[in-house]
Formats: structure tokens, sequence, C-alpha cells
């Protein structure tokens, strides 16, 4: 069996103007984590914020590894084994990233958004490998080290890529959108997120419209027109050059418009026009939210040349990538409960639109509506209002218990009637027991927050208590 070329030795090193000591091999694919390195990949060997990539060389060269790229000022230091020895690791793989790019002729599609952007890049995986070969980024890689990873990883007879691009602070768009120099651009949605990074939120629709800076000539904008921010970034994308503007939404003026939709408790039913074009489709995940990011999936499959039916039906096989909605059978005294898992990350808009999935999942009889909700972070001075706004969208909803946890959920707390609150505590490891003890059969939980309040682990603990083993469920 041959290897797949991923880089060629001339390849690497032409790249990269490195050297290469010992023989180095072709590389089938790349990789920055040894302990999910497979034979024939090229390790980089990052220094990140917590590790140094050269302590893993050995263990890279014992894994299989075609090479190791590694600092110029370290390589003296390291085992024996092919090398490829640079400057700077990080710019390397930056340079394999332009490489890639830059032999590709693959249609090319780039995501941003403050809210959805690795569903509408799974989304999109689906919808473009029904029409052919397509890559896209791993997992939520979507910053200074994740999207040249991804970019690298483009295989050279790929049809189709998608790259997510994420930031934090002004400025971060712009490189990694040049670096993948997309044909067509989504910005899902602007909300109130990192907001202890911009003066408002009007900052944060500039910041997501520099990825039309990476525009290819030609290229087009997909922007949602029922977002209060369109007419801004549409504005800037004009400023930009950028050929075509394509607007999807229930507005009656967009050109990709949702005209009916059935939302269901595991999936939703839509009927859309796309560019002139009826389609009626179902999505595998529930959520008029998510219903709103398949029609700029729609959009830029109809854009980039795919074909539209195709990547239409290819949405029914859409599930929720992990921490993102994943439900879950509990074991508990009597039969079983429900929990959807979307601990990966909040802010505002995203915790009202998991309440509203909540509010349409059924429960058992006597069942309730549980939702666990810990802090929204980096919303800058304003944090304790939007926590506190929560209070409306779960009544309207009518969820019947609420677990709140961080002190920036105690604002939500105070503003509960007491017949809604459930427990409240300081860090989500402590609310356990809590909902523990609160549980029954037929309850539906629902588990959300930001990444830095914890409330994964508490996810984990959970399953952990009240576990299922095979087809049987156990009392944990």
């Amino acid at each position: 069996m041959t290897t797949r070329a991923l880089f060629t030795p001339a390849e690497a090193l032409a790249a990269t103007g490195g050297t290469a000591r010992g023989l180095i091999n072709t590389a089938s694919g790349i990789s920055i984590d040894t302990r999910t390195l497979a034979p024939g990949d090229a390790f980089f060997a990052i220094t990140g914020e917590n590790s140094d990539g050269h302590a893993y060389v050995e263990r890279a060269f014992a894994a299989g590894a075609a090479f190791a790229v590694v600092a110029a000022d370290r390589a003296d230091g390291l085992p024996h084994g092919p090398m490829l020895v640079v400057p700077d690791v990080l710019a390397a793989l930056t340079d394999f990233a332009k490489a890639a790019r830059a032999r590709s002729h693959a249609g090319i599609v780039a995501v941003t958004g403050s809210v959805g952007k690795t569903t509408t890049k799974e989304a999109l995986r689906l919808a473009l490998q029904a029409d052919g070969a397509t890559h896209a980024s791993a997992a939520s890689y979507n910053n200074h080290w994740g999207v040249p990873l991804s970019l690298a990883r483009l295989p050279r007879e790929a049809r189709y890529g998608v790259f997510e691009i994420g930031m934090n602070h002004p400025g971060e768009i712009t490189p990694l959108v040049r670096l993948v120099c997309p044909q067509v651009a989504i910005i899902t949605t602007v909300e109130a997120v990192h907001m202890e990074a911009f003066s408002g939120i009007e900052a944060i629709a500039d910041a997501k419209a520099e990825i039309f800076d990476g525009l290819e000539a030609g290229g087009a904008a997909v922007l949602n027109r029922d977002n209060p921010l369109f007419e801004r970034l549409a504005a800037s994308a004009r400023a930009k050059g950028v050929a075509r503007i394509v607007s999807f939404g229930a507005d009656p003026q967009s050109d990709v418009r949702l005209v009916d939709v059935a939302l269901h408790p595991r999936c939703s039913i839509a009927v859309a026009q796309v560019l002139g074009t009826p389609v009626t489709f179902k999505i595998g995940m529930p959520g008029r939210h998510i219903v709103q990011n398949a029609l700029a999936v729609l959009a830029a499959a109809s854009l980039i040349g795919a074909d539209l039916a195709l990547a239409a039906v290819s949405l029914a096989h859409l599930r929720p990538p992990p921490g993102r909605g994943v439900p879950l059978d509990l074991a508990v005294l009597g039969g079983s409960a429900t929990l959807l898992d979307e601990s990966y990350n909040a802010n505002p808009a995203s915790m009202r639109a998991a309440i509203d999935v909540l509010s349409r999942t059924p429960v058992g009889p006597r069942g309730r509506r549980i939702a666990v909700l810990g802090d929204m972070l980096e919303l800058g001075p304003e944090g304790a209002l939007h926590h506190r706004e929560l209070a409306g969208a779960l009544d309207a909803a009518r969820i019947d218990t609420v677990f709140c946890a961080g002190p920036l959920m105690h604002a939500l707390w105070e503003a509960l009637p007491s017949s809604r609150r459930g427990g409240y505590a300081l860090h989500a490891s402590h609310l356990e027991p809590l909902i523990s003890a609160a549980i029954r059969a037929g309850d539906t939980l629902m588990v959300k927050g930001s990444n830095g309040s914890r409330m994964g682990p508490l996810v984990k603990a959970l399953c952990d208590r009240f576990r299922v083993s095979g087809d049987a469920l156990l009392e944990g």
C-alpha cells in the first residue's frame, strides 16, 4: 500500500527553506500532538503556553513520524532522527499551510461568527462531501495555530475545503483569512461575546468583518439579514470590494429565505428559497438557530458550485458536536432521565437558544425541564446584567427548575422566583450532589456554561453517577 503524499521531502524543504537532518520521509499527515500522531505524520514541535513540543520529539520518532519539525536553537539537544530544522516551528506550520493553499484547486469556504461556527462548519462538511472530497477543520481549530494546522492538512486532491476562523480580539481574523483565501465567507451572526476586548457590539461586527480581507477576487460574503448588524457588515463588505453579498434569514428580502419551519425535539423540517430555488429539507439537530445556520450552509454550497439537492439531503445526518446539545441517557431510580450536554461554551445568544431547545424537548410522566447554568464569561462590565436577563427567557420557556453555578450566575439566581430555584453553588462541582438528589425519572436537564465555568466536568460527574452500561440502565 502506498502512502498518500501530503508533503514530499522536496515540498517540505521548499515550503520552509529549512534544513534536513537525517533522511526525512514523505509526510502523509501533520500532527502537533504525539498522543494522536499516526505513522507517517510530520510532527511539529510547537511551543505553547503549557508545553514544549520539543520534549516529545523522541516519542514522535517512536510513533513513526516521517520527520519532526524543530527550532534551530533546540535541534542540537534533541534525540537522533529525521528532522526539518527551521527558525520558528509555528512559522513553518504557516509555511506548510501557504503551500497547501497555493497548490489547491478546491472550493474554499471560511466561517466565522459570534455563535454557531463549529456546527455550521460541520454542516458544511456534510453538505459538500455529498458532492465531492471535502476537508474541514477538526474540532474547533480556529485560532492562530488551529487554522494553519487545518489548512496545512488540506489534501491536494480535495474538491472542497471548509475552515473555521475565530477571534477574541480585533485584528486576529485578518491574517488567518488571508492564509485561507476563501471564495465564500460566512458570518453566522454577531452577538455580545468577548465584550471585554471591545468597546461595543459594533466593534465586534467590525472585527468579524475582517473575514472579507482575505476573500478571493470575485468571492461572496454570506450574511445573516435577521441580525441587527447586517447593514454594517454589508457596508464593510462593499467597502472592501466584495463582489457579491448574499443574505440569509427569515427576512422577506433575504436571498436565501426561510419560508416555513417545523421545530421538533431532535430535528427540524424547513422550507426555504435558496437563490430562487425552492428547497425542503430536514436538519438532524433541534433549534431554530440551527435552521438559521443551515440557510447559510445551503447558500455557500450553491455559491461554491456544489449540488444543492445533495447538500440539502445531507443535512438530515447532522449531529451535534460534543458539548453542543448531545443528548445523554441517565439511569435514575425508577427509569431514566435525559441530559442535554451544552457544556462546550456559552454566551447570551447561545444560552437563549439552548433554553428554547430545552423548552421543546419532551419529558416523561411527571418529568420536569431543568436548566443547569454556569457563568458566561468575557462579557465585560455588563456581565451581571446579561445573566440576570436570562430570567425572562427561562420564564417564557416555562422551565421548571434552575440550578446556577458561579459568581456571575448569582445575578440570575436572585432574579428567579423561589418556585424555580433548584440550587446555587459558587463552583459547578458543588452542584453535583444537589442535582443528583433532585433528579428523577422523566426529567430532562440542560447543562450549559462557558468553558471556564467548568460545566463539562459536571456533565461527566453526572454521567459517571447515573451511568448506562450497554443497553441496560443501571442506577449509579
